[in-house]
């Protein structure tokens, strides 16, 4: 809920919506061009992949349209949902994050503000997640490979999506995949641990 509330209050400040800010201000400026809201509006629809065969609110198939019906119905930009990448793209933005908010000898956001958001405020009372990523397992919900350390940080999509970020092994890992396609139904990724199988391979390559 609180990025619903961010997204509008940067929006308000700033007389832009979160799509123009975003690209001005950061993805423009480290040469993430493929990554936006609303992608139908720049690129092929051939470019993108479906995320669902939605039979139950838009009854259509959703490709390069967001998936999240929250952000739906914010016209697509939502502060939770709705951007739409490539590997690449989100590779540079995680890089960007596990060098403190610098890329290309550009100070983005503070290591302060980085580490702000890293933080795990909870740990002890049983939430792993910090302000702005998710963090390594304290329990049984596997959110990693169980190898990273705990300064490390990502997130995990709904619609099949990974990218974790390690700052003292400097390693970022981007999984991209549209798993509800054709159905949200489908968890053989989770079930199977295949994004966090694949980010135990990486570190067990490194020993």
């Amino acid at each position: 809920m609180s990025y619903y509330f961010l997204k509008d209050y940067l929006e308000s400040k700033y007389s832009k919506n979160l799509d123009q800010l975003l690209k001005s201000q950061l993805l423009s400026k480290i040469g993430a061009n493929k990554t936006t809201y609303l992608p139908l509006k720049y690129f092929h629809k051939s470019k993108i992949v479906p995320s669902e065969i939605d039979n139950y609110f838009r009854h259509d198939t959703l490709q390069g349209y967001v998936h999240d019906m929250g952000a739906a119905m914010q016209g697509g930009i939502g502060g939770h949902a709705g951007v739409f990448s490539n590997a690449n793209d989100v590779a540079k933005i995680m890089q960007m994050f596990i060098q403190g908010g610098n890329y290309g000898s550009k100070i983005f956001f503070s290591k302060s503000t980085i580490d702000y958001f890293n933080n795990c405020y909870y740990c002890e009372k049983g939430n792993r997640r910090g302000l702005g990523f998710d963090k390594p397992q304290i329990d049984e919900n596997l959110s990693t490979c169980g190898c990273v350390p705990m300064s490390s940080f990502g997130h995990s999509g709904f619609t099949g999506t990974y990218a974790w970020g390690d700052p003292e092994n400097q390693i970022v890992y981007i999984f991209l995949s549209n798993r509800t396609f054709p159905t949200m139904s489908n968890n053989k990724l989770s079930d199977n641990n295949i994004r966090t199988e694949i980010q135990r391979i990486i570190y067990d390559s490194l020993k």
